[in-house]
This record gives structure tokens, sequence and C-alpha cells, in this order.
């Protein structure tokens, strides 16, 4: 993106969301487009912001915790409290991240084990059908 503004449109295609997405994250204060006369421009910062929010929702964090993280850029400490804060709540959501993933393998384990249960038990009504024939 080396546009310095870019149209709704533009953010839609370059981001892949929708009008009502980027004006959905504008009513939530996430994203604060220039606006000339019905016209919104997308600046750098708010191209940067939504990628943030993006990635955020990727990994499982609420539109509450991205604004706080986003509301800490400006602090005035090179980011250190910014930073400080992801990091912890990035490793809050890879502990959940990791917990449903066991949770997900240990069910697809069970589900395979079932799915063997009724093939062997299927192949075993055929073949007493069969003999029966």
């Amino acid at each position: 993106m080396t546009t310095e503004t870019l149209s709704i449109r533009e953010m839609c295609d370059a981001f892949d969301v929708t009008p009502r997405t980027l004006r959905f994250y504008e009513s939530k204060e996430l994203l604060f487009p220039q606006r000339i006369g019905q016209k919104r421009l997308f600046t750098r910062s708010d191209q940067a912001r939504l990628k943030l929010i993006l990635r955020g929702k990727r990994f499982g964090f609420s539109l509450e915790e991205v604004r706080q993280l986003l509301d800490l850029y400006h602090m005035g400490d090179g980011q250190l409290t910014q930073l400080s804060r992801t990091l912890d709540l990035a490793q809050q959501h890879l502990a959940d991240m990791q917990r449903q993933r066991a949770e997900l393998d240990e069910a697809i384990s069970e589900l395979r084990v079932q799915m063997d249960w009724a093939t062997d038990k299927l192949a075993e009504i055929s073949k007493n059908k069969s003999d029966a024939a």
C-alpha cells in the first residue's frame, strides 16, 4: 500500500473486507477515516490499524482488547506498554488455543474409534446376512 489514502472500495479490496465491516469498525471507534462530504478516506494509520484489527480477530482477541492495545500506541514510551500488554494477551490466547486444540484432538481420536467400531459392526452384519443367504 503505497497510496497515502484509500477509498472505502480500495480498503475493501486491499484487506478483503466489506464496506459494512469498515463502517462497523468506524462505529466502534477503531478506525477514523477522513471525511470529505459522503466520501471516506482511510489514511496509512487507518490501514495499519485495520491490519492489526484483522490480525487480532484472527488470533481470538476481542474488539475491546484490540481497542485497548491500539490506544496504548500513543503513550509516548516507545510502545513499551503496548508491546508488553500485547504479549500478555497473546500468551493468554495462545494457551486458550492450545487447550482448544488438545480438546479437538481428543474428540477427533474418539470419533475415529467410534467410526472404526461402526465400520467393523457393519462388516459383521453384512457378513452374517450373506452367510445366511
